[in-house]
């Protein structure tokens, strides 16, 4: 595996492989790999002949109150677990790389709808960072599939609409969401929580599985909404939403409605922000 971090390094890479005629595959993620982005990595290598994995914090989507100074940052783990997982250039660019003009001078992407309701309204701001370096990604690597977790799902979304919206000619692939033993989703920022905080946020799934449960069941929406809360906060939690939308577009669901619905959480423990979601059909 080769550690690139010059775009034109990059960029050279990838043009030999296009002589080739090689399928390139790419998964971009924030570092601090666990084994949700090794899943992503497996299915990028099924999808292509040659796989890369860029590792980039980008402080676009970071608010001015939250972690960008203490998000874990492990590029030697990472490479290693790259490495072991077959993929074929970590692409670790600097800031300057990525924002040529610096981060306030930057070019931005803003995707309407989508991006407004939920994390967008709780996190001014984050999915137009998250949009304009999802999109200077794609460009520096300019790949045929690109692979991201459904954990993320209003960030799913968000490139879903961005790729199409700009005609851009590569394939988003959506993966599973990959859980802890206990159902946790596995993130990056677990390795906040204590040992206790880790075994209850469990909780959060169960509230999912609630909350569709709920659903099938033809209970009222929002009394299943303000259960969700309830549930949560009596485990300790602080929650910024539990809501169930439409999963093409995360607008309001209909009354009676259960197939192609999604239940969404995003709640903190601690000081630990934490997002989860959970797919409803009847």
């Amino acid at each position: 595996m080769k550690l690139v971090h010059s775009p034109v390094e990059l960029r050279a890479l990838v043009a030999e492989w296009r002589r080739d005629r090689l399928k390139v595959s790419m998964v971009p993620t924030m570092g601090n790999l666990h084994a949700g982005h090794y899943s992503l990595v497996r299915g990028a290598r099924e999808r292509g002949d040659r796989v890369v994995a860029s590792v980039f914090v980008n402080p676009t989507q970071f608010g001015p109150h939250e972690d960008f100074a203490r998000y874990p940052r492990t590029l030697d783990a990472d490479a290693r677990g790259l490495a072991a997982q077959d993929c074929d250039v970590l692409f670790a660019p600097a800031v300057e790389a990525v924002y040529p003009f610096g981060t306030e001078a930057a070019t931005r992407v803003e995707v309407v709808g989508v991006t407004e309701t939920l994390e967008g309204a709780f996190r001014p701001g984050h999915f137009a960072g998250v949009a304009t370096v999802v999109l200077r990604l794609l460009n520096l690597v300019q790949p045929d599939v690109a692979l991201f977790g459904r954990k993320d799902y209003q960030q799913l979304l968000t490139i879903r609409r961005l790729v199409t919206d700009l005609c851009l000619p590569i394939e988003i692939v959506a993966a599973p969401t990959v859980r802890e033993a206990n159902g946790l989703a596995m993130s990056s920022r677990n390795q906040y929580l204590s040992a206790d905080e880790r075994d209850r946020a469990a909780q959060i799934y169960r509230t999912l599985q609630h909350m569709r449960d709920g659903v099938l069941r033809g209970d009222a929406l929002e009394a299943i909404e303000a259960a969700a809360v309830a549930e949560l906060d009596a485990a300790g939690f602080h929650t910024d939403y539990a809501a169930i939308r439409q999963a093409t577009d995360l607008s309001a669901s209909t009354p009676g409605q259960c197939d192609g619905l999604i239940a969404l959480i995003a709640t903190r423990l601690g000081s630990t922000r934490l997002i989860d979601n959970l797919a409803i059909d009847g």
